[in-house]
């Protein structure tokens, strides 16, 4: 059997891989595909720089987080043996505990090791293992960046530069035998602080206090401040080594006694396993399926309150972008909720694509031609469409009121809220959820201490936010998803269950049966008032919402007659005819006579004045009415004058003419330039086609098996272009420079050579430079040469091309392997 040559670089590390390896790389650091490396080699460098190992590193879990750590503190290159001991201690203060803690180490070990190494962030047999240098540096201690497992740097890093002389005064304290060699002194006071007995006994020499001195340093940060006249204790632990100097004025415990004191432990608690989700309560699942669709209808309301309460054009758009306080305000009043939650709707509905601006000069918010489509859904349907927007969107209502990291303020819908790790949060949440067994309510404190275990808190996130975004994302899913109908008295209802697995379809068959049908009658009273038991068909309510105002909300509404509301009626376009033909249509009871008698009243007097633009008049066939008008001492404001028996002109214009008067108890009509009068229909105002805000990506999308395979496929064909051995000239011009330059041959000798390649099916390696002046290297088994042109199989491409014989630099032939 033959031997394998251990890998010397990360590089022949990945050259080694299988093409499944290298693809799975590829899938966990979609990052390294932007562009398609050349080969082996340009892989491995990009695998290596910073930006791409920082992001590597945050999407590992703690365990495997707490092995890269161990092995950044570890001698490079570390045996398995050395790493085990740094996650496990070195067994000298194992109780029963301590033992199982060990064998949980030693079961995950393997698992964690194989993510580093297939995320090419460590490399090498078990024997030789090294952590990718730049990994290293980022986990590595220093005074600036101390170390996550708090441990400073080691001896020989920590004397770098102290003179001999100091040395020496500190094997003569420790009692070592005195050497004018600076490595040999580093050396035995390494060898001391490893030596467990050794040690043992020079610190039950140590005065008490400069033991706490050592407690507070051993679980980090190592580095601590001293006077130039220190106190004994401090000046006990200096003398002996134990406090090494950084500066002037700061002292660093070195790793190899801190690892004594730690009992040779890296990391004071191995999380090796996730923590389990603890259950917070047990409840019925289809109670919980109830209340969730219950929640999901009154979700539906809200948005379809919303899309009506701007359906004739919404609020302005502040010059920064976004709403401003006041209207969210408004809207909140609107909506009967608070204003984090009315931010949470507005959100929600401009996610998916049923708000947005209207691009008009004075830019105001609007409902999309989208919302009419969504409207005319089924509600199963429309609720299938929200709650996958709300999964995909990375805009954040919960930053809504906070300020962003230059102190401004952030409003809803504003541009500074999309947060690219939401989705994935939201994501992790639900999926926790459904681990759960049906009807269960996780606890949220081990909710979030799993998804702090799933991606530990490294310093990425803005300082303005706090340290913990994911920990807040969480928590605001929590809140949105029982908001929405996702979860039901706290658990994951049977419907979300079926949209996360199965898809909208699945879902939306599950919620329909616990859905209200939409009902076609309401209830009229004698105290005008109309109350719907459910809810009602969207033709009903429509005509309905323009009728009459909602009073009250809940298991039924209320709806109230007033004059103002039947006036508005009016407006639209109805006659009195239309309303008594409408009620008596749509009400289980009989129209009362008050309700009749005020629809009468109303349009009898409705119209009989007349308001346009003069700059605005009044109009009206009886004098009567004008003369008492021109008396009210509220019309004053007014300005108005008789222009004849029936006419009066204003100084105002016809919108608040026409307010004023009503607000006087009047029932005046807008008419036109042909004297008509201006119906209103409800609905006009709608903003041009909209799509949906986009979400902003967390990083590289992740590539699919296709593009994977034809990735692999080009880097390898890369790799063999560029490692390939190629045959030395015998004579003649030079065909072959330094490693990675292009082979120069002279035309004459790049025809004979591609052409006795074609008649022998040989392979050669040719440098080419195409139309747009970029060069490569190309590995090709040409099949005919004729017209200027050579068509041969590119192994680089994996296809067969052809290349136009004055584009080819030089050729050269491969050397036979042997």
């Amino acid at each position: 059997m033959g031997t394998t040559t251990p890998p010397r670089t990360l590089a022949e590390a990945l050259r080694a891989r299988g093409d499944e390896s290298l693809a799975g790389l590829l899938r966990a650091r979609p990052d390294l595909l932007n562009p398609v490396p050349n080969d082996i080699t340009q892989l491995a460098t990009r695998a290596g720089t910073r930006a791409s190992v920082v992001r590597a590193l945050e999407h590992l879990d703690r365990f495997a987080l707490q092995t890269a750590e161990a092995l950044a503190v570890a001698p490079d290159p570390a045996p398995y043996d050395t790493l085990l001991s740094l996650l496990t201690g070195d067994g000298l203060d194992d109780g029963e505990q301590r033992d199982d803690m060990g064998a949980a180490i030693t079961a995950a070990l393997p698992g964690a090791l194989a993510t580093l190494r297939e995320q090419a962030l460590v490399w090498g047999e078990d024997d030789r293992l090294r952590l990718v240098r730049t990994a290293r540096e980022l986990l590595a201690p220093s005074p600036q960046h101390p170390s996550p497992t708090g441990l400073g740097p080691t001896v020989a890093e920590a004397t770098a530069g102290m003179s001999p002389g100091r040395l020496q005064e500190i094997l003569a304290a420790t009692d070592l035998p005195a050497t004018h060699d600076p490595v040999s002194a580093v050396a035995a006071l390494s060898a001391l602080f490893t030596d467990r007995t050794r040690m043992a006994e020079l610190l039950d020499t140590a005065p008490v206090e400069a033991l706490s001195v050592l407690d507070r340093l051993v679980w980090g940060p190592p580095y601590g401040e001293v006077t130039p006249n220190p106190t004994p204790p401090v000046k006990w632990l200096r003398d002996r080594g134990l406090l090494l100097p950084v500066s002037t004025r700061t002292v660093v415990l070195p790793r190899e006694a801190a690892l004594h004191l730690r009992a040779g432990r890296a990391h004071r608690v191995p999380e090796p396993a996730p923590p389990a989700v603890a259950a917070a309560a047990e409840r019925d699942p289809q109670a919980v399926d109830r209340a969730a669709a219950g929640q999901a209808f009154t979700a539906l309301s809200t948005i379809e309150e919303l899309l009506k309460l701007w359906d004739s054009g919404g609020p302005t758009i502040l010059r920064a972008g976004g709403l401003s306080v006041r209207e969210l305000k408004r809207a909140a009043t609107a909506l009967d909720v608070s204003e984090p939650i009315a931010a949470f709707w507005i959100e929600l509905a401009y996610g998916a694509g049923l708000l947005a601006s209207d691009g008009e000069t004075d830019e105001r918010y609007a409902p999309t031609p989208a919302s009419d489509e969504w409207l005319d859904l089924p509600a199963e349907d429309r609720w299938t469409h929200l709650a996958t927007a709300w999964l995909a969107a990375t805009r954040t209502p919960g930053l809504v009121g906070g300020q962003d990291a230059k102190g401004r303020a952030l409003s809803a819908l504003g541009p500074e809220l999309d947060r690219s790790a939401a989705p994935d949060v939201r994501r992790r949440v639900l999926t926790l959820f459904a681990e759960l067994p049906p009807g269960t309510a996780p606890e949220a404190e081990t909710l979030l201490r799993r998804l702090r275990w799933e991606r530990p808190l490294r310093g990425s996130a803005p300082a303005a936010e706090g340290s913990d975004l994911r920990s807040r994302l969480a928590l605001w899913t929590l809140n949105e998803a029982e908001l929405l109908g996702i979860t039901g008295r706290g658990a994951l209802s049977a419907q979300a269950r079926a949209l996360l697995d199965e898809g909208e379809q699945t879902a939306a068959a599950l919620l329909s049966p616990l859905l209200p049908d939409p009902l076609d009658h309401v209830l009229l009273q004698a105290d005008l008032t109309a109350v719907a038991p459910g809810p009602l068909e969207r033709p009903l309510a429509d005509m309905l919402s323009v009728l009459a105002d909602v009073e009250s909300k809940g298991g039924a509404t209320v709806y109230r007659f007033t004059p103002g509301s039947v006036r508005r009626a009016l407006d639209a376009g109805q006659a009195a005819a239309d309303l008594h033909a409408f009620l008596a249509a749509h009400s289980r009871t009989p129209v009362p006579q008050p309700l009749s008698y005020l629809i009468d009243d109303v349009a009898r007097r409705h119209g009989h004045l007349r308001i346009g633009a003069a700059s605005a008049y009044v109009r009206c066939d009886d004098e009567a009415v004008l003369n008492e008008i021109l008396a009210d001492r509220r019309s004053t404001g007014l300005r108005l004058r008789r222009l004849a028996p029936t006419v009066l002109a204003a100084q105002t214009d016809p919108g608040s003419l026409l307010e004023a008067l009503r607000d006087m108890g009047y029932a005046p009509a807008a008419e036109s330039a042909e004297g008509d009068v201006l119906i209103t229909r409800a609905g006009a105002r709608r903003t041009p086609p909209r799509t949906p805000p986009a979400p902003v990506p967390e990083g590289p999308p992740v590539p699919d098996d296709t593009l994977l395979g034809a990735a692999v496929r080009a880097i390898r064909a890369g790799d063999t272009a560029a490692t390939v051995a190629r045959k030395e000239p015998t004579d003649g011009p030079t065909s072959t420079g330094p490693a990675g330059t292009l082979p120069r041959t002279t035309p004459a000798e790049t025809l004979a050579t591609v052409q006795a390649a074609a008649m022998t099916g040989s392979t050669v390696w040719i440098g080419y430079v195409n139309a747009d002046g970029a060069a490569s290297q190309r590995v090709i088994a040409p099949v005919r040469v004729e017209g200027g042109f050579v068509t041969a199989y590119d192994h680089t491409a994996d296809e067969v091309r052809t290349y136009p014989l004055h584009r080819i630099t030089g050729v050269a032939e491969l050397a036979e392997e042997g």
